[in-house]
């Protein structure tokens, strides 16, 4: 089993030295601490240091921090990124919180933390539900945008000529915007559009 730790600061003047030496003074190794400097506004996965910490855990290992909220940039995130840790069999140890898996106190805020984290899925999912009711009885439309048949026409019209140059596919869509499914698609439709009209 191994310690890892995992600092973060919102700033490059914030000095992360405070982390470190509480990281340290609990066994871990300096070169097993993974930083970021980064604003609160990127969810933890987003970030180059935790990015680097979650490739080298492995079930087992225990990720060290000064305090849970360095873990993400709001509650959601934090436990969010506990949950992923957990997931993968490594355990989560706050200094300041008194969360250690190793303790019946910590396994249980640790629990309290994936239970808080699932409440907080389930009405996020709960919102999104409402609104989506609310907007359709307001007559919103959900879906894809229907697209306009003069507009797809003159970009397949760019791809032909780009296709007709040497131009790849995926090449041409580009040109216009598309993906190579995405072209696949309205050529398709297009085709279909072309033969109901001659009948």
């Amino acid at each position: 089993m191994r310690l890892l730790g995992y600092t973060r600061v919102s700033t490059a003047t914030q000095d992360a030295q405070l982390q470190l030496d509480a990281l340290v003074n609990v066994g871990v190794q300096k070169r097993d601490v993974f930083a970021d400097v980064t604003s609160g506004s990127r969810t933890a996965i987003e970030r180059p240091g935790m990015k680097r910490l979650l490739d080298h855990a492995e079930a087992g290992d225990t990720v060290v921090v000064w305090r849970v909220d360095r873990l993400g940039r709001s509650l959601i995130d934090v436990l969010n990124t506990v949950n992923l840790l957990r997931e993968r069999g490594v355990n989560v140890r706050s200094v300041s919180d008194g969360i250690d898996p190793a303790t019946s106190t910590g396994r249980l805020m640790l629990n309290m933390l994936a239970t808080l984290a699932e409440y907080e899925r389930e009405l996020i999912v709960e919102r999104v539900n409402a609104g989506i009711a609310a907007a359709r009885q307001n007559g919103t439309k959900f879906g894809r945008p229907l697209s306009d048949p003069v507009q797809v026409a003159e970009k397949l019209q760019v791809v032909a000529d780009a296709r007709k140059r040497g131009r790849t596919a995926e090449e041409a869509a580009r040109l216009v915007g598309w993906s190579r499914a995405t072209l696949y698609r309205h050529q398709k439709e297009h085709t279909a559009r072309a033969q109901a009209d001659t009948v």
